[in-house]
Order: structure tokens, then C-alpha cells, then sequence
């Protein structure tokens, strides 16, 4: 069985995060993945802090492991929210979005164990600096807001850059990227578009997952560049025609504006026309509808044999 000290920091069977993926992420997944021996994740995304504490109360309902939430810095609700899980008994934040440093001193106060998600080298050293207790790298081969390098480059850069256990994240969906994630020096996976077929994500429109289950390897594309903030998404009618505007001659401002809702509308509604459907480059690799139980056994026994037959290769 694979374990690492990830597993041991947390108390969780296998070192396997489930992506806090906005308007998705709810209690409900979090908790399944938990049940599965990972570490189940709450999106708080723009939403409520009462929103959020009915989403824990649901996880704690549902589960007696670990799980976490993530905390978008960028929300309008991020102090409120940094607040309630302080007070709530939640065992792990990861943030993504912004740097969570004026948080860290009342979260450790609290016993929380902070993992904020980070795309380069000088924010993981920063993370270290403030107290983090393990790092997210992640790669932009994921879905949602991205950073420039790969997944590839970025997790051995920050495994070298801080002594912080690190969690690979981005491009990974089955045993084989969870064996190069170790052998790049992580010590465990996050994994956010695998979880889209999830049995118990019913938070997503059945289009979406349709669209995820039917992708291919060129299903997805990054638009957002101009505004300075990339996002990954799959190909549709909408991403084609905000890309086509990001390279016209509207203003910044209009630009913004044509993003507003879509992503909801993908979530809720399944809009095919206006909906933003986020999602990782491995969406391809995504194929069946499982338990998220499954997904995470299944993961971990194909990297076990993966790793077993490294040692073919030297001589």
C-alpha cells in the first residue's frame, strides 16, 4: 500500500486530495472521498460563509475522517469565511487564489493544518516562510485558473525549494501520473477533473460530466491571458468566441463582463452555449462514472505495480 507522510500529518489511508473545485465541490463529494480513504475537500469558491458551514455540517454528518476546505482569497467572503472554519473544527484549509498569509496565525491557533495551492517557486517559499504545513503544486495542465508551468517542471522545482511535504497536482488521473508524481518528489496527489465522474458529485449539471466523459486530448483550452488571469476549460461555443474577444478592440472591462455566470450556468444548467465547463487537460483520460471510493482504490493499486517496475530500467 502506498503511504507517505502526508498520510501520517493528516491521518488519511492514501495520499490522494480531491480538488477543491468551485460551485462542485460540495459536502457531499467531500466527504465520499474521505470515506475512500483520500481527503475530501469544500470548496467555499464565492460562496456564503453560511453556505459553507451547511456544507461542513453535511461532511460531519456524512463522515468521521479528515476533510478540508478551500478557501478562494479572491472571494469577497474570504475573512468571513477564514473566520468559520476557525471556529468550526475543520481540520485542513487549502487555499488557492491569492496568499493566505494574514490567515496563517489564526488557523495554527486553531489547529488547522494550511496547504495552499501554488504555482511557482516564490510563493512555496513564501508558504514555507509563514507557517504552511504542506504545499499544493500545481501544474497548468489543470482545469480552473492556471499558472504557466507544467506540472512537470513545477513539482521537483518546489520540491527543491522547501523541506514542506508537496502534493502534485494538475495533469493527473490514473496510478501512472500518481507514480511520476512521487518520483518527482511529491508525496502525494490532488486530483479535481478525475472526481468529475464521481458518483456522488450530483452537484454538476449531466451535461457536464457528459462533455468530460466524451473529451478527447484537444478538448481544452486557456482563455483569460489578457486579463491576467488564465483559465482552463473545455472547447465550446463560448470559449471559442471569449478567446476571439480577448484579441479584439473592446475594453478590459467588457471583456470581464462576458465571463460573468458562465461558470454557474455550465455547473447548474448545463448551458452548452453560454456555460464556461472547466476542466483539466486529463479529461480525456476521464471515461467511466465510478464511486469516488473507486476512483481512489483504482488510482492507487495502478501506481503500486507502476512503481514495482522502476527498477527494470536500471542496470
Amino acid at each position: 500500500m502506498i503511504n507517505s507522510r502526508i498520510c501520517e500529518i493528516l491521518g488519511i489511508k492514501y495520499p490522494v486530495f480531491q480538488g477543491g473545485m468551485a460551485w462542485i465541490a460540495d459536502g457531499k463529494l467531500a466527504a465520499a472521498v474521505s470515506n475512500g480513504g483520500g481527503l475530501g475537500i469544500i470548496a467555499a469558491g464565492n460562496g456564503s460563509a453560511s453556505r459553507v458551514k451547511e456544507q461542513i455540517e453535511i461532511a460531519k454528518s456524512l463522515t468521521d475522517k479528515p476533510f478540508g476546505v478551500n478557501i478562494m482569497l479572491m472571494s469577497p467572503h474570504a475573512d468571513e469565511i477564514a473566520d468559520l472554519v476557525a471556529e468550526s473544527g475543520v481540520q485542513v484549509v487549502t487555499t488557492g487564489a491569492g496568499n493566505p498569509s494574514k490567515y496563517m496565525a489564526k488557523w495554527k491557533e486553531a489547529g488547522i493544518k494550511v496547504i495552499p495551492v501554488v504555482a511557482s517557486v516564490a510563493m512555496a517559499k513564501l508558504m514555507t516562510r509563514v507557517g504552511a504545513t504542506a504545499l499544493i503544486a500545481e501544474g497548468g495542465e489543470s482545469g480552473g485558473h492556471v499558472g504557466e508551468l507544467t506540472t512537470m517542471v513545477l513539482v521537483p522545482l518546489v520540491c527543491d525549494a522547501t523541506d514542506l511535504p508537496v502534493i502534485a497536482a494538475g495533469g493527473i488521473a490514473d496510478g501512472r501520473g500518481f507514480a511520476a508524481a512521487l518520483m518527482l518528489g511529491a508525496c502525494g496527489v490532488q486530483m479535481g477533473t478525475r472526481f468529475l465522474s464521481a458518483e456522488e458529485c450530483t452537484t454538476i449539471h449531466e451535461n457536464y460530466r457528459e462533455k468530460i466523459l466524451k473529451a478527447n486530448d484537444l478538448s481544452t483550452m486557456v482563455t483569460g491571458k489578457r486579463l491576467g488571469h488564465p483559465v482552463r476549460s473545455l472547447r465550446t461555443s463560448f470559449s471559442r468566441e471569449y478567446l476571439k474577444k480577448e484579441y479584439s478592440g473592446i475594453s478590459d472591462e467588457e471583456l470581464a463582463g462576458q465571463a460573468s455566470g458562465s461558470y454557474p450556468l455550465a455547473v447548474r444548467e448545463g448551458d452548452v452555449e453560454n456555460g464556461c465547463f472547466l476542466a483539466g487537460q486529463v479529461c480525456a483520460m476521464v471515461n467511466k462514472v465510478q464511486s469516488a471510493a473507486e476512483i481512489i482504490r483504482e488510482v492507487v493499486e495502478e501506481a503500486e505495480p507502476v512503481l514495482k517496475g522502476a527498477s527494470e530500467w536500471v542496470r
